[in-house]
C-alpha cells in the first residue's frame, strides 16, 4: 500500500479523452501525464474547446477517461466503482466553479459547514472549522449573511472555503474567477492563494487569465490535447 505523504497529490498518468461524433472519433486529449506536489498550484491554460474542462472533470474523477490513470496521492482510480469514487471526491477532492452554486437558504457558515456534516463530522465541530476558514478568505464578518447579502466576490470566497471543508488533498477549479472584474478577480485569487499556502492543498485552476496564471507555481498550455509546460 503506498504512503500519501511520500507521494504527488494528484498524478495523471497517460490520460486520452475520445469522443464519438457524428460516426467519427474525435480525441479531445492525448497522452496527458502531469504531476501537482501539496501545496503547488498550477494554471491550466489554452483557448476554449482545447479540452480544459475535460481534463479537470477527469482529474477530479467526474468522468472516466478513454485510456491512462488518475491516482490521487498515490492511489490509483482506474479501477474504483462508482460509490468509491464518489467516496474519494468527498474526502480527498474540492472543487470550484466558474459560477458559485452556493445554497442561497444558508448562511455562508452554513454553506460551508455542511459538506463537514454530509461526510460525518459533528455541528459544532464542522462549524468551527467553517469559521476558520471564512477567517482565510477575509469573511469572518460575513459568515452570517446569506448568498444575496454578499457581493460577487464574496460568494465566490465562501465558494474557495467551501471546497476546503473536508481537507481534501487536491483543489480543482474551473475559471474561478471567470465571471468577476478584474479587480474583484484578483481580491478573490489572493485569497485562493493564501488559502493553497495555508492548507497545503495541491491546486489545479484553468484559466484564462494571463496575468493571474502567470502568478502561479507553473503554467501547464493544452495543445492539440497535449499539456506543455510554459
Amino acid at each position: 500500500m503506498s504512503n500519501p505523504a511520500s507521494n504527488p497529490a494528484i498524478a495523471l498518468a497517460q490520460i486520452g479523452r475520445t469522443f464519438m461524433q457524428g460516426g467519427a472519433s474525435l480525441e479531445i486529449l492525448r497522452e496527458v501525464s502531469l504531476v501537482i506536489e501539496p501545496g503547488q498550484i498550477v494554471a491550466l491554460t489554452g483557448p476554449s474547446g482545447a479540452g480544459k474542462s475535460t481534463l479537470l472533470q477527469i482529474a477530479g474523477l467526474l468522468e472516466r477517461p478513454t485510456t491512462g490513470d488518475v491516482l490521487i496521492a498515490g492511489q490509483s482510480c482506474d479501477g474504483l466503482g462508482d460509490d468509491a469514487r464518489t467516496e474519494m471526491r468527498r474526502h480527498r477532492l474540492g472543487f470550484v466553479y466558474q459560477y458559485h452554486h452556493l445554497l442561497p437558504e444558508f448562511s455562508a457558515l452554513e454553506n460551508v459547514m455542511l459538506p463537514q456534516m454530509i461526510a460525518g463530522l459533528a455541528k459544532r465541530e464542522a462549524a468551527g472549522r467553517a469559521r476558520e476558514l471564512l477567517a482565510m478568505v477575509g469573511l469572518e464578518a460575513r459568515a452570517s449573511h446569506r448568498p444575496a447579502r454578499l457581493s460577487g466576490g464574496e460568494q465566490q470566497r465562501v465558494a474557495v472555503a467551501r471546497a476546503l471543508a473536508n481537507a481534501p488533498s487536491v483543489l480543482i477549479a474551473d475559471e474561478p474567477t471567470g465571471n468577476l472584474d478584474q479587480h474583484t478577480a484578483d481580491a478573490v485569487f489572493n485569497s485562493l492563494l493564501l488559502i493553497v499556502r495555508e492548507t497545503g492543498v495541491a491546486a489545479l485552476i484553468a484559466t484564462h487569465n494571463t496575468a493571474l496564471a502567470a502568478r502561479m507555481d507553473r503554467v501547464l498550455e493544452l495543445q492539440d490535447g497535449m499539456v506543455v509546460e510554459q
